[in-house]
């Protein structure tokens, strides 16, 4: 979930630690906010880096402030691509799978990454790994969904290439196949204990032409085949039904589940408010995220599971920022997702 909370150049603050420590100790897992593994790939301002050893020390204290009895503290790993300006790179242009820019107001055109970057591009999330093991942290989610790089390199929207990191639906799950071989390579010579290893996707885009359902199913295929621990989709809500015709019978998490077929864990996410919620999510996901139910009432898990439900908040008061340390830019995130929760 997006805080805007770090230092302009990455570091975490001690408002973001104290925003952490108080949603963590209940859940089994906190997936911070995403994490940048190169200084081009900045999305926004206040955004946490991975991106040099100096943001270790930072991160190992947002590792440990989150595994609180117990909750597994997950570093999610990305590059914005296109999905960035030249503002907030300091005037230096985005970069992405090819020149083509996003279909969203005022997007600026990226420079396509030439092979040699492509490579180095993947070396930096294998560096970031490395650097989410020292810091402590229990694993990493590569962050291939909400239209960042890894998608765009996917997509057929973002990555026009003649080359063999495009054309066919093979070539554009290369720059993936490549990096998730890469993150498991790292972790397996790192001998690491259990550490995690995640990767998060959107399932399809509207943008024609776009990842359609079925270029979603032969990525699940693929990656529910590598050593993985879990898949964790990308939804604005759990029950949403496919725009592709052929897919339209079942819910497009029932379909993915389908496909995994017990190979990987999902995590299942998507507007999730109440004990009901979670349960029917679960119904076709192992795990179930829970992030803007969270931000609101940092004790939801405890209050459902101990029957509790009429105690959670569900809107969000301004005179309740403080007490809930939410800051500007998670109340610009809410009033953008479900401005019906913010009073």
């Amino acid at each position: 979930m997006t805080t805007k909370m770090s230092f302009y150049d990455g570091v975490v603050t001690q408002d973001e630690l104290k925003y952490y420590s108080l949603r963590s100790g209940e859940v089994g897992a906190v997936i911070t906010a995403a994490a940048n593994v190169q200084d081009g790939g900045k999305g926004w301002e206040g955004e946490l880096s991975v991106a040099s050893d100096k943001f270790i020390p930072s991160l190992s204290r947002l590792a440990s402030t989150i595994k609180r009895n117990g909750t597994k503290a997950i570093l999610q790993l990305f590059h914005a691509g296109r999905m960035t300006d030249s503002k907030v790179l300091r005037g230096v242009q985005p970069v992405s799978a090819s020149a083509i820019a996003a279909e969203r107001p005022d997007a600026e055109t990226p420079r396509e990454l030439a092979e040699d970057e492509i490579y180095l591009l993947i070396e930096d999330f294998k560096k970031a790994t490395e650097r989410a093991i020292k810091a402590g942290f229990d694993g990493v989610e590569l962050h291939g969904a909400n239209t960042y790089v890894i998608q765009q390199f996917f997509s057929p929207h973002s990555n026009r290439r003649e080359d063999q990191w495009g054309g066919s639906l093979e070539k554009r799950f290369n720059f993936i196949n490549q990096l998730v071989d890469g993150v498991i390579s790292v972790v397996d010579d790192s001998n690491v204990q259990d550490f995690i290893i995640g990767y998060r996707f959107s399932p399809e885009e509207y943008e024609e032409p776009g990842i359609k359902m079925a270029d979603t199913i032969y990525l699940v295929d693929k990656l529910a085949g590598k050593e993985l621990d879990y898949l964790h989709i990308s939804l604005g809500d759990y029950k949403r039904v496919s725009v592709s015709e052929e897919y339209k019978e079942k819910s497009i998490m029932q379909y993915i589940h389908e496909k995994i077929n017990g190979r990987l864990a999902l995590i299942g996410v998507g507007d999730v408010r109440t004990k009901e919620d979670a349960e029917n999510t679960l119904e076709n996901a192992e795990l179930v995220a829970v992030g803007r139910s969270l931000i609101i009432d940092p004790h939801w898990t405890s209050k459902v599971l101990e029957g509790k439900e009429d105690t959670i908040r569900r809107v969000l008061a301004d005179q309740d920022r403080e007490e809930l340390m939410i800051g500007n830019g998670i109340v610009e995130f809410l009033n953008l997702m479900m401005p019906e929760r913010l009073r």
